[in-house]
């Protein structure tokens, strides 16, 4: 079993300019900024994708791609779901 990311699907993504976005929550009514690879992350969060799923698709479509940012979008993932935006789910590998 692994673990998956779901966005829920109440959240709203609004995207702003220069690629940034704002997640709303309409039911808590919190709010969320992202940069351009927060949204990147936050479109692969379809309950299909894996961190190591992100990870490597990250890694195609960035050029470059610093060590430390696996750590970096486990901490966006882990805000996300504290916050309750995000949800894991256990799916077969």
């Amino acid at each position: 079993m692994e673990h998956y990311l779901e966005a829920s699907p109440a959240v709203v993504l609004r995207e702003e300019f220069d690629d940034w976005a704002v997640l709303f929550d309409p039911e808590t009514g919190a709010g969320f900024s992202l940069n351009p690879v927060g949204v990147f992350v936050w479109r692969h969060l379809d309950g299909r994708h894996s961190v190591d799923d992100i990870m490597d698709a990250m890694r195609r479509e960035f050029a470059e791609v610093p060590e430390d940012a696996r750590a970096h979008m486990e901490e966006l993932i882990q805000s996300l779901v504290d916050k309750g935006l995000v949800g894991r789910v256990m799916r077969q590998g």
